[in-house]
């Protein structure tokens, strides 16, 4: 099986410039021996005097990081004498990431992709260079970079990603002439004998179980809701 090299791609087209060292792929000479995935979330304390311990009360997640270590050689190609070649023509690409691009005033988004594994939206938090090995004329010729990449969602995909809906689902239902509960708590819970859950939650609005009156509006509760106290007629 052929191996597969990981790359970095960049997202905004604006930002590819060639000529600046920032080509729309950064191709990695050598593939990470590992990586590390951080996800977080932001937690306030709530003090209440008297308590042990503060209440914690969530307020916000916090973007995914990827951290992992590249690293480049040009001993292969030029070997280690008078006539090595730097190894920052390499490494160059992926410092520009950090940096602000003339076109889209601001570092690029990116996306860092190994093969089926790992596909990674971010722009690029931090990039630390530490080079290794040296020709005679002081040339670095081999460097491992330290990279950490910031999770990038926009708005719009976390919404639909999250698909947050109210903490009350209670839905509700029109009836129509001829209808009874226990059709309706059929068509909305699959199970018939859910009639009960819908008459306990409309205890105050149902005279009489077994003739519903036309145009009348029926809350239909989750089936984690608790049922209120009843006092309905059957």
């Amino acid at each position: 099986m052929a191996l597969v090299q990981a790359k970095i791609e960049i997202l905004d087209p604006q930002a590819v410039d060639p000529n600046r060292g920032l080509p729309a792929v950064i191709q990695v000479q050598f593939n990470p021996t590992e990586y590390t995935l951080t996800k977080g979330a932001q937690i306030a304390e709530i003090a209440i005097p008297g308590i042990d311990s503060p209440i914690l009360q969530f307020v916000a997640g916090q973007n995914e990081k990827l951290t992992l270590d590249l690293f480049f050689d040009t001993t292969l190609d030029g070997g280690t004498g008078d006539n090595g070649i730097d190894v920052t023509k390499q490494t160059r690409a992926v410092y520009q990431l950090v940096k602000i691009q003339p076109k889209t005033h601001a570092p690029p988004r990116v996306r860092f992709v190994w093969g089926l594994g790992l596909s990674f939206t971010a722009v690029v938090e931090s990039v630390t260079q530490k080079f290794t090995l040296f020709s005679p004329q002081g040339v670095p010729l081999r460097a491992t970079l330290s990279v950490t990449l910031r999770e990038y969602k926009s708005l719009e995909d976390q919404l639909k990603e999250l698909n947050l809906q109210s903490a009350d689902h209670t839905r509700r239902h029109v009836v129509s002439q001829g209808e009874r509960l226990d059709g309706i708590a059929a068509r909305q819970y699959g199970d018939p004998a859910m009639w009960r859950t819908i008459a306990d939650r409309n205890a105050d609005r149902l005279d009489n179980l077994r003739r519903l009156r036309p145009g009348t509006e029926l809350r239909l509760p989750p089936l984690d809701a608790p049922p209120p106290a009843t006092g309905v007629r059957s």
